[in-house]
């Protein structure tokens, strides 16, 4: 066989991401809220791009606007522009167009008020500064201060002093010194490294440390378990005596820093309104408050093309106006997408706007494809950490993806999300004798035409936050005292 260089043309077909087409993805998958900040990042990036805060707004002339956003090129659009401008003296300069920005414009690059505004302290604050009033020798401050941050969220400082003394470096006798300094702050019970402990310091506050009750916080298992037999053996008192103990013990808190800790709050925004018109029909549209709205200023392009500029301008400025032209085809085509697919989902589950969760039906991603022509990678993009606005609250879209569970007559199949309700239902209606256990739950759904295993109806108990009937039955014997 010979060998030889030859030269072959060939034709293939490829798959290739292009920069706008990976910039429409990641746009895609995006919330409104997440969105606005990329679209604000162009547009400081751009200076063919325009915001519109509102429907009413028209573009100003360029001369006529703040002279430029935060990092943004600009070029005044006619001669004597800059001397109608206020004289500041320059702050920064892009050279890419032999520009300049003003202090002003310097200025607009702070961020928002609300961004600014100072947070309230949160549980470890307070007890530091608590600790910084107290008449305590400088090395016992110092090591309460640093106990202070070992504190978790429940207020608890759950790790012996041998191994906080070993951790810092610190003399043990010190680390006890400190644990008593911080145990004397409020609120009453932090500190503690277990919860008996924390519950004999608020007893001990009330004065109410008895040596019964003391006997009692040393078996509080037995009291978790509802063995209150063993409790009047242990604690030689009878069923009115511990009957009382354990009321006073109701009457503590168990987590005594919670109501101190700082809890992030979350907001969602919904991306999608549904709400039912005059006619009784649902009406699916976007939130356009959230959405970001921008214009492409082909004026002020036009303007700057018509000047002498060097070959490195006016290719920068014809790369930023066709990203520009971009941006604003992908926001379209991005609110088409979710739209589209949002319609999809409720025109699926009108039974959910009109009868809450438990009328939920099963829906997988691969439904939308179907019934949009999307791809299911496109479907997951466009309900993405998207919020929709029901009657029934504000959810995210995903949530009206749930996996099917088959019913027993063999017909339409339920959904896994309207099952968890009912059961929650279920055992917020069971009586308080008889607690159901989730061999009774299965038999009930059985009777109502779901198929469902034990294991599964234990999962979706425990994914509701509901304790098990043994559980339940212990703290309803508890409530009942």
């Amino acid at each position: 066989m010979a060998l030889g260089l030859r030269l072959d043309v060939r034709q293939t077909q490829s798959l290739v991401l292009t920069p706008q087409l990976q910039q429409a993805i990641k746009l895609l998958q995006l919330s409104n809220l997440e969105l606005r900040q990329a679209v604000d990042r162009e547009v400081g990036e751009n200076p063919f791009l325009v915001p519109l805060d509102g429907e009413e707004r028209r573009v100003a002339p360029r001369a006529e606007r703040t002279p430029g956003l935060a990092g943004t090129p600009q070029l005044p659009s006619r001669a004597g522009a800059e001397e109608a401008l206020p004289e500041a003296p320059p702050v920064g300069a892009d050279q890419r167009l032999g520009l300049r920005r003003t202090a002003a414009q310097a200025h607009e690059e702070l961020p928002p008020f609300e961004d600014r505004l100072t947070r309230p302290s949160g549980l470890r604050e307070q007890l530091a500064a608590q600790v910084r009033q107290l008449d305590l020798p400088p090395a016992v401050r110092a090591a309460a201060l640093v106990l202070v941050e070992e504190i978790d969220d429940d207020g608890y400082l759950r790790d012996p002093d041998t191994v906080l003394a070993a951790r810092h470096a610190l003399p043990e006798p010190t680390v006890a010194a400190a644990r008593r300094a911080v145990q004397a702050c409020e609120p009453t019970g932090v500190g503690a490294r277990d919860l008996a402990e924390c519950l004999a310091l608020q007893l001990a506050e009330r004065d109410r440390l008895d040596p019964l009750m003391r006997r009692l916080l040393d078996n509080l298992p037995l009291l978790a378990r509802a063995d209150f037999a063993a409790l009047m053996r242990l604690c030689a008192v009878d069923a009115e005596d511990l009957q009382d103990m354990i009321s006073e013990i109701k009457t503590l808190n168990p987590r005594p820093g919670a109501s101190l800790a700082l809890e992030p709050t979350e907001l969602a925004v919904p991306d999608v309104v549904v709400r039912r018109t005059g006619d009784g029909l649902w009406r699916v549209e976007l939130n356009a408050a959230t959405l970001p709205r921008v214009l492409v200023d082909g004026a002020y392009f036009a303007e700057l093309s018509s000047r002498r500029l060097r070959p490195d301008e006016r290719s920068y400025m014809t790369e930023r106006m066709q990203a520009a032209n971009w941006l604003v085809k992908a926001l379209d085509q991005r609110a088409r997408t979710v739209l589209r697919v949002s319609k999809a989902i409720f025109a699926r589950q009108l039974g959910f706007l009109e009868n809450g969760a438990s009328a939920l039906r099963p829906l997988v991603l691969r439904d939308i494809a179907a019934a949009t022509g999307l791809h299911e990678s496109t479907v997951s993009r466009a309900t993405a950490d998207k919020y929709a606005a029901t009657p029934w609250g504000t959810l995210p879209l995903k949530y009206f993806f749930t996996t099917a569970i088959a019913a027993t007559s063999g017909t339409e199949s339920h959904s896994a999300e309207a099952i968890r309700m009912q059961i929650k239902r279920m055992i917020e209606r069971e009586d308080p004798v008889n607690v159901l256990s989730d061999d009774q739950i299965v038999a009930e759904l059985e009777r109502s035409g779901v198929a469902i295993a034990r294991r599964t109806v234990a999962k979706y108990r425990e994914a509701l936050g509901i304790a098990s009937s043994v559980q339940r039955r212990r703290q309803r014997a508890l409530d009942a005292r």
